[in-house]
């Protein structure tokens, strides 16, 4: 029998209800086509026990998205915001206050004793810099993923966290959803029995999701830092275009691999307790969105998993489209000797097929033939599938995500995506762009995390 968890290990759990440890499921119906649906519900809250108060570092998209949803949490209030762009440092105070403090410059923030807590959702290359100087001025810190612009970054992240032992966060929120944690629990129970495959992909199809965000009117040198904005890389005119579509651009973002493959990659590491692929292969090309973008549109990437003590070697297929006609969809698919699950980050989809016995030795079938004049062959029935769907009013990952970081600032406690965890993820994510780019697989130590030449 294998060591890792069977469709047997999963019966014998579901019977003793050992799957009820961080998700209790309520059964909700039972059809007649094989499929039930469970109730996936939180079961546990959290009250206010200390006010902690943020300030959020890169007001644009998706810096409000994670403010809005930070001070949602209950004991948690924005103080101060800030941006190289003027008229998003104005938004900032039409949103939360005119009593807000606002600068271009984020050191100021950091020398500030009101600040608990920051926020970096500035562009990718600012990543490391900002929260390795947060850390260092005792700030609690939720950066937004990929955790670094470059692989080589993450060590300079993982030794300040570790020096300053604050509180950490990669802002892959998905990771903190019920869908992962159902997910997790029901691979760890053989429900799909060994693990040897998992897929995922995210589909797009709008300019907004290809990166194509609008460019204010106003967009000038005097309203953008335009000098700060570049930080080590290369001194050019300014272009808005650059600025407010930096994710086009290879020197400030991280590509659709650093965007989205990055989620994946957390999702599945979480559930499966993986460290990380050892093998790194990309392809891809730029097949519609032609404006000027240094990095593809279309991105596959293939990825070997070894054994560890945790799972089975298993292999993983990643690939995004930002010219899909499916438009806006996405999931992580785990497939095992026994089933597959469907992990979306409120919905999880189990199939697990029956095993039976396989009539498929010749002389065996000739002889059954014979002896009772009956045909081996077996009908084709249709699996079982179970639908675990969040419960009505879950507020989400996001707010799951930052209610485990406040919940360790207050608690001294850990968070779920911590420095390790998230350059774990982050690394197989950049290494895609290394290999489109190289034209050839990449190796990786994803215990020691370090590039094996």
């Amino acid at each position: 029998m294998s060591k890792y968890s069977s469709r047997r290990n999963f019966i014998q759990k579901i019977s003793a209800g050992a799957l009820g440890a961080v998700v209790v499921p309520e059964i909700l119906k039972a059809d007649h086509n094989h499929e039930q649906y469970e109730l996936l519900q939180r079961n546990r809250h959290f009250g206010p026990n200390d006010n902690i108060q943020i300030a959020l570092i890169g007001a644009g998209g998706m810096g409000f998205a994670d403010a809005n949803t930070a001070i949602t949490t209950p004991g948690v209030k924005l103080v101060a915001a800030c941006d190289l762009y003027n008229g998003r440092l104005d938004a900032a105070k039409n949103k939360y206050g005119k009593d807000i403090f606002t600068t271009r410059d984020y050191r100021e923030l950091l020398l500030r004793k009101d600040i608990d807590a920051v926020i970096v959702a500035t562009p990718d290359h600012w990543h490391k810099d900002i929260s390795v100087a947060a850390m260092n001025a005792g700030k609690a810190v939720y950066c937004e993923k990929p955790m670094t612009h470059d692989v080589t970054e993450g060590s300079a992240v993982v030794e300040a966290q570790n020096r300053n032992k604050v509180v950490f966060q990669v802002g892959s929120q998905g990771l903190s959803s019920l869908g992962n944690e159902k997910a997790k629990e029901l691979l760890a129970a053989g429900a799909i029995g060994q693990l040897n495959y998992a897929e995922g992909f995210w589909a797009r199809n709008s300019p907004e999701g290809a990166w194509q965000y609008s460019i204010p009117v106003d967009a000038s040198e005097k309203t953008v830092d335009w000098k700060m904005f570049l930080h080590q890389y290369p001194d050019r005119p300014f272009d808005a275009k650059r600025f407010f579509r930096w994710r086009c651009y290879k020197d400030y973002g991280t590509g659709v691999s650093g965007d989205l493959f990055v989620h994946l990659f957390s999702s599945l590491h979480f559930i499966t307790n993986s460290k990380g692929p050892q093998k790194i292969m990309a392809m891809g090309g730029l097949r519609y969105w032609k404006d000027g973008r240094e990095v593809p549109d279309l991105l596959m990437g293939m990825f070997d998993y070894a054994e560890t003590p945790e799972h089975p070697a298993f292999n993983l297929s990643l690939r995004v489209n930002f010219i899909d006609g499916t438009a806006d969809s996405t999931y992580l698919r785990l497939v095992g000797s026994e089933g597959s699950m469907n992990v979306e980050w409120d919905k999880v989809t189990l199939i697990r097929n029956k095993a039976y016995a396989a009539n498929d030795d010749p002389l065996m079938a000739t002889k059954l033939n014979k002896e009772k004049h009956e045909s081996p062959r077996k009908l084709i029935l249709p699996p079982d599938t179970t639908v675990y769907n969040a419960e009505e009013g879950y507020k989400g990952a996001h707010y799951d995500h930052f209610t485990n970081f406040f919940t360790a600032i207050r608690n001294k406690s850990s968070v779920v995506e911590d420095a390790v965890f998230g350059y774990r993820a982050a690394a197989p994510a950049l290494l895609c762009n290394d290999s489109y780019y190289a034209d050839k697989a990449v190796k990786w130590d994803p215990i020691n995390l370090k590039i094996i030449k």
